[in-house]
């Protein structure tokens, strides 16, 4: 029985590999044509994440540490769905960012900026069986970084979704509406369109909005068809 093939990307709904105004897209982007190798086994049936390796405050970015970050709290969730807008369940979704500076606490980024030893900026969670994710966090700071003159990173936090096995891994980052720094990011700018553009945009979220504690943001991912999240082509440090 031959394995079933993932489905590839609808055209012009993801960014480009190439997109000159993000500076390292020129060196890191193919220049001769891909050639698409067949799926095998060992690519649709796994190796697979173990639930039980899930901490229990892997999902709540604030009490990682002995005493509370320094920041906004907020609260992030959403939905993770098929293109037929069925819920994706028992997927494995980690996310990363910077702390309410703007640094991250990797050794890569050495900037003049305040580290938070209570914030070390990673967690992960599965979905449940309508789809659902939460994470706790705080917001993230804005940062520069070297992309072009006076560049600035939006607020945004990493988003890594994993399905049946580690080679299905999907990443994003999710930004904020109304950020004026959306309009000069290259990252942000890349996705084709506007429409694809708002589908990284968290939404401010009452219902989620925990009183007294922080206030809550929706962001849901379509995974799959015309109107999936827009995905990165490539991991990196931004």
């Amino acid at each position: 029985m031959d394995p079933i093939p993932y489905r590839r990307e609808t055209p012009g709904t993801q960014p480009p590999g190439l997109w000159p105004d993000y500076r390292s897209t020129v060196l890191r982007s193919p220049r001769k044509p891909l050639i698409a190798l067949p799926h095998t086994l060992s690519e649709v049936t796994g190796p697979i994440f173990g639930q039980d390796r899930l901490q229990s405050n892997d999902a709540d970015l604030t009490s990682q540490h002995k005493e509370r970050p320094i920041g906004d709290r907020m609260i992030v969730a959403g939905r993770v769905l098929d293109e037929n807008g069925r819920p994706v369940a028992g997927t494995l979704i980690e996310i990363w960012q910077a702390n309410s500076a703007g640094r991250y606490f990797h050794p890569r980024d050495s900037r003049d900026a305040p580290l938070d030893p209570n914030f070390t900026g990673g967690g992960r969670t599965l979905t449940d069986e309508a789809g659902r994710y939460r994470f706790i966090t705080i917001k993230p700071g804005y940062y520069p970084w070297q992309n072009h003159e006076n560049a600035w990173r939006p607020a945004h936090i990493h988003f890594s979704v994993f399905g049946s096995s580690f080679v299905t891994r999907l990443i994003c980052q999710m930004y904020f509406e109304d950020d004026p720094m959306l309009r000069y990011d290259p990252i942000y700018m890349s996705v084709p369109s506007e429409a694809g553009r708002k589908q990284l945009l968290a939404k401010f979220d009452y219902e989620l909005t925990m009183p007294g504690f922080g206030l809550g943001y929706r962001f849901d991912i379509v995974l799959r068809g015309r109107d999936a999240t827009p995905f990165e082509a490539d991991d990196h440090a931004h």
